[in-house]
C-alpha cells in the first residue's frame, strides 16, 4: 500500500525557515567577529612593525640619490620642482597630482621626479622604465627618491588640487576609469573599492569613493611589503591591480595612472598622511 506523506503545516515550515535564518545570521556573525579579530591582530602587528620602519632605510637612500650629482648632465635634484617651488620638498607629496605648467599636464610625483631626472641630470626615459619596479635582484633609484619625498610630507594633510581645468578634467577621468568595467572578468576597479564591506580572504578592501575610508589607497604609500620584502609605490600598486583584474598592464607613468591616482587622492583630500609604510 503507498503511504501518503503527512502534510507540514505552515507553522512548521515557517519554523524552519525562522530556524535556518537564525542559523545562517549567527554563522554569518561569527565568522564575522573571526575576520575582525584576524584584521585586528594584523593591524596591532604592522603597528609593532612600524616602529622600526624599514622604510626609513629607502628614504636615507633616497635623500642620498636626491643630493647626488649623477646622469650625463652631472647634475643634482636639489632644483627639482614638484609643484611648490624649485628644491621645496615639504608638502609636495601631499599635494599630487598636480597641473605643472612647464609641461602643460598633470603629473603624480613618481612621475615628476623622472621628468626632473630626464630634464635636469639627463637620463633617458626609456631606462628609466626598463625596471621601474623592485625586484628581489634590484630597486630602482624611482623608487627610494619616491620614499624620501614622501617622507618630507609625514604628518601633513592630503591637499590634492582641483584648482585647474586640468586637475579637474583629470579627476574625472580617473573617475571613469575607476567604474569602467572590462576584461575576461568585466571587473572594475569599483567591483573590489565601489562600496563598504567588501574583502578578499581576510583582508578588508577599502571604499575609494568616499571620506573617511578612501585615504586608505593613499596613506601608507610608499610601502615596503613584508611579504615580499621590497619597497614600492603606488604606480606599482595600480599597475599591480589592473594585472589582477587582468587588464592590459599600463605603461610606466601613463596618463592612466595619473588620472587614478588624482581621483584617489582627491578623495582622500584632509585626511592626515602618515608617510612611508608597511604592508602586508
Amino acid at each position: 500500500m503507498k503511504k501518503h506523506r503527512q502534510p507540514t503545516s505552515r507553522r512548521g515550515i515557517a519554523g524552519a525557515v525562522l530556524a535556518g535564518t537564525l542559523a545562517l545570521a549567527g554563522a554569518t556573525a561569527l565568522a564575522q567577529e573571526e575576520r575582525d579579530i584576524t584584521a585586528e591582530q594584523f593591524d596591532k602587528f604592522r603597528a609593532m612593525m612600524e616602529e622600526a620602519n624599514t622604510a626609513e632605510l629607502f628614504e636615507a637612500k633616497g635623500e642620498a640619490l636626491w643630493k647626488a650629482r649623477r646622469g650625463p648632465k652631472n647634475a643634482s635634484l636639489e632644483q627639482c620642482d614638484l609643484g611648490l617651488g624649485p628644491g621645496v620638498l615639504k608638502g609636495a607629496y601631499v599635494q599630487a597630482p598636480r597641473y605643472y605648467a612647464d609641461v602643460g599636464q598633470v603629473m603624480d610625483i613618481e612621475r615628476r621626479i623622472a621628468h626632473c631626472m630626464v630634464t635636469l641630470q639627463g637620463f633617458k626615459p626609456e631606462d628609466l622604465a626598463k625596471q621601474p619596479f623592485s625586484n628581489a635582484k634590484h630597486t630602482p633609484d624611482l623608487v627610494s627618491l619616491v620614499t624620501y619625498v614622501a617622507g618630507q610630507s609625514r604628518g601633513m594633510k592630503i591637499a590634492v588640487p582641483q584648482a585647474s581645468p586640468q586637475e579637474r578634467e583629470t579627476y574625472k577621468l580617473g573617475e571613469a576609469i575607476f567604474y569602467h568595467r572590462a576584461g575576461p572578468w568585466d571587473f572594475s576597479c569599483a567591483s573590489c573599492h565601489g562600496e563598504d564591506g567588501k574583502r578578499i580572504r581576510t583582508q578588508n578592501l577599502p571604499n575609494f569613493t568616499k571620506p573617511g575610508t578612501a585615504d586608505r589607497g593613499f596613506i601608507g604609500w610608499p610601502g615596503y611589503r613584508m611579504t615580499g620584502g621590497l619597497m614600492h609605490t603606488l604606480q606599482w600598486r595600480m599597475n599591480d591591480c589592473f594585472r589582477q583584474q587582468r587588464f592590459p598592464e599600463p605603461g610606466y607613468l601613463s596618463d592612466t595612472v595619473t588620472a587614478l591616482l588624482t581621483y584617489m587622492g582627491v578623495n582622500a583630500n584632509g585626511s592626515t598622511y602618515r608617510g612611508p609604510g608597511i604592508k602586508r
